[in-house]
């Protein structure tokens, strides 16, 4: 399942003239006994919500005062997310007057009054901001609103947003309906709500609100994954330079290539995008190659193996990724440890979706062809899946059958999908590259009509890092070095890095330097030898300049170093 909530406005979406219809309560009601739970995002005053609405207790949680307060109707716990109003705000626009009317947090007027109240805001110095919802003018501390307050909520209940559907009408909604995966206006909805919603509801209010739930009953809004492209994975671009993108829910990846192919660069790469759109990752890594992967805490090492109890508690935290190194644990005995360890993954996820993505690395360590999977029956269940292994044929048919795209990197493309082939039993498309350079890869969607295509893959921030560690101080071999040798070829200054170069750069003659300048030697090896094809654009710019020797080399040194030094 991937919408284990929804959130609803309250005024003009589930309620009509203050009351919700009997009718929506039962659709409530039914989304419930679903499974997923209700969260209520209303401007109101919780006090004044308590009075008109008597069902609140079929919300999980309440996010009132237009975000500035929490409350848990089971327990009657309430959490402020803001500080109260000063009470000198009120006494002034009482004193200008203005009759607001005052919650716990949020102090609210109606039109005309904004510009008095800006006016007092302004006078009294204070961090406040105004919302404004169909004629009401709702002060808040600054950076509280309805998405701030759902935020509080989610953490409490343990969801990410990227499991929550939202619907509202209103101005006021649109902080919240956007921290949504998918969000939804009712048919009365003002037009610029309308216009950023996935979906636009036939119905108005409480009609618009059963419609949604029984969509999301029916089958999980899955008709709306056309319309969600923002959510959707980059992998790398293609030879015409179009994206190359996975949906970020229900798809599965086997990645396969020769050892030092680029398979765990390529698998970064995709965790990193997963990290920047906030989608929560688990990799059960056997071989300890993500120990230094940024924004995950990793459990377990060479000399003790990982709990798994304390790996699911970890994942508890929706914003925490997890690497359980398996170092610790015998090769023969990972498979046992996967098997004990993937239930409690899975009963994470049907509780609350997540984590979204989970990563084998070595899958074939972790669930081999000689598998028994009786105790994998709910595999054929399993999304979000990303494998890696060296040999296709060496991992469990149960588990390769669920790949949705297959990815080759490497030397000898073509055995990855020969190798895959062997274990399935499908025919594979045909293969004519016989080795792909780093950063290329080979794909093939399963389902679709489509061969294999070329991609260029996603880089990661870290192999970024790496490249311009090597690049800037490392030691480049005699093949890639830069040889400052003078127009009669009298010196012989090896340059086996940036910074060295700059150093030679700055001792050698004039007539050296223009030497190589003006035959365009420097832009050669920058895009040949260390690949910067931005760089050798820039220095070709310069060889053309007419330019002193002293000038080039500041716009060279400046040009390098801001690529290079400032990172390393």
């Amino acid at each position: 399942m991937r919408y284990h909530a929804l959130a609803c406005d309250y005024d003009g979406t589930i309620a009509e003239n203050g009351s919700v219809s009997p009718d929506c309560i039962s659709a409530l009601e039914r989304l419930r006994a679903s499974g997923r739970m209700l969260i209520l995002v209303t401007g109101r005053r919780l006090g004044d919500l308590l009075q008109v609405f008597p069902h609140i207790t079929l919300f999980d949680r309440v996010v009132a005062e237009n975000g500035a307060l929490v409350y848990r109707p089971a327990t009657y716990e309430e959490k402020l997310i803001g500080e109260p109003p000063p009470q000198e705000f009120i006494d002034e626009l009482r004193a200008r007057g203005v009759s607001p009317s005052v919650g716990r947090v949020i102090v609210a007027t109606w039109e005309p009054h904004q510009a008095t109240v800006v006016e007092v805001i302004r006078d009294l110095g204070l961090e406040m901001h105004v919302v404004f919802n169909k004629g009401a003018v709702m002060v808040l501390p600054s950076g509280v609103n309805k998405a701030a307050g759902l935020k509080y909520a989610l953490y409490d209940l343990g969801f990410s947003a990227h499991n929550i559907a939202g619907v509202g009408d209103a101005e006021n909604d649109h902080a919240f309906l956007s921290l949504c995966e998918c969000s939804v206006a009712v048919a009365n909805a003002l037009p610029a709500i309308k216009k950023h919603a996935d979906l636009i509801t036939g119905g108005e209010r409480g009609e618009g609100v059963i419609e949604l739930i029984n969509k999301m009953i029916a089958n999980d809004l899955r008709e709306l994954e056309p319309r969600l492209k923002r959510h959707e994975l980059l992998l790398g671009t293609r030879e015409d330079d179009g994206e190359i993108c996975i949906q970020p829910y229900g798809s599965n990846i086997l990645v396969s290539g020769t050892s030092g192919s680029g398979k765990s660069t390529f698998a970064t790469g995709f965790l990193e995008h997963l990290g920047k759109k906030k989608y929560q990752f688990c990799i059960i890594d056997p071989e300890g190659d993500y120990d230094k992967l940024e924004g995950a805490v990793v459990v377990g090492s060479s000399k003790s193996a990982p709990i798994v109890e304390g790996g699911i508690r970890l994942l508890e935290r929706y914003d925490q990724n997890v690497v359980l190194n398996l170092l610790g644990i015998p090769l023969e005995d990972r498979p046992s440890f996967f098997r004990d360890f993937l239930p409690k993954l899975q009963e994470l996820r049907t509780r609350t979706g997540r984590p979204h993505w989970i990563v084998l690395d070595e899958a074939h360590h972790l669930v081999p062809l000689n598998l028994d999977m009786s105790s994998f029956a709910f595999c054929q269940n399993l999304y979000g899946i990303m494998m890696i292994t060296v040999h296709p044929s060496h991992v469990s048919p149960s588990f390769l059958f669920a790949a949705d795209l297959i990815v080759a990197v490497g030397e000898s493309p073509e055995y990855v999908f020969t190798d895959f082939s062997k274990t399935t039993g499908q025919a594979t498309p045909p293969v004519t590259v016989r080795r792909l350079e780093p950063g290329k890869a080979l794909a093939w969607f399963r389902q679709s009509h489509e061969g294999a295509f070329l991609f260029r893959t996603n880089p990661s921030h870290s192999a970024r890092q790496r490249h311009l560690r090597k690049y800037a101080d490392g030691l480049l071999g005699p093949d890639k070095s830069f040889y400052f040798r003078g127009p009669e070829g009298k010196l012989n200054l090896k340059a086996y890095n940036l910074m060295l170069f700059l150093q030679i750069a700055e001792g050698v003659d004039d007539e050296t330097w223009l030497y190589h300048l003006k035959r365009g030697d420097f832009s050669r090896w920058f895009r040949f030898s260390i690949k910067d094809e931005n760089l050798a654009a820039h220095t070709e710019k310069l060889e053309r300049m007419d330019i002193s020797p002293r000038e080039s080399r500041a716009l060279m040194k400046e040009a390098i170093e801001d690529r290079y030094k400032a990172p390393v």
